[in-house]
């Protein structure tokens, strides 16, 4: 079913979303989206450089060329990531700093918003299918029956989305 396919998706994208926040650990896809410029052409910092996690809360960019070392380092700057780089000439330390109780709220809230944006999506994705369902020329008990099907899917997917944010909740809340 073509609808269940843009569910599926549209919790993808709220699992890709949910990574950027950090939970006071470091994680390489905490750089998913920042982009530094290589010879002019703007590139995502996994294509310039080797992004190992040394220990738990910090992050070491070891770049292929050492001549991006600049760029990818003022790209981490403009990036507003709250963490300061270290450059040591050959690899960019990232420490990924503790959080406060207050940051941790801030982040279970960021978390909150952008779970109830996937379930916006989820509504809109119904509707459609819903206004699809009506609009076609089927009897009306297999209308009805698509039409609780279509529920019956968004209530499974609405509970993965309160799975997914109490699972984050308890990691970014955990110290």
């Amino acid at each position: 079913m073509d609808t269940e396919l843009k569910f599926m998706k549209a919790i993808e994208n709220l699992e890709s979303r949910l990574t950027n926040i950090r939970a006071g650990r470091a994680n390489p896809a905490m750089l998913n989206g920042i982009m530094a410029s290589y010879y002019g052409t703007l590139t995502p910092v996994q294509s310039l450089a080797n992004i190992t996690v040394p220990e738990a809360r910090s992050l070491m960019i070891k770049p292929f060329d050492k001549s991006a070392l600049k760029d990818i380092e003022r790209a981490l700057n403009e990036a507003n990531l709250g963490i300061t780089p270290v450059n040591n000439g050959e690899v960019i330390i990232l420490t990924v700093p503790e959080l406060t109780e207050e940051k941790r709220r801030d982040y279970v809230k960021q978390a909150k918003m952008i779970c109830e944006e996937a379930r916006v999506a989820l509504r809109n994705i119904r509707q459609d299918a819903n206004n699809e369902i009506k609009a076609s020329e089927m009897p009306e008990d297999a209308e009805k029956a698509a039409l609780d099907e279509i529920q019956d899917l968004i209530n499974k997917y609405n509970k993965q989305i309160d799975d997914i944010f109490k699972e984050k909740e308890a990691e970014l809340m955990r110290v």
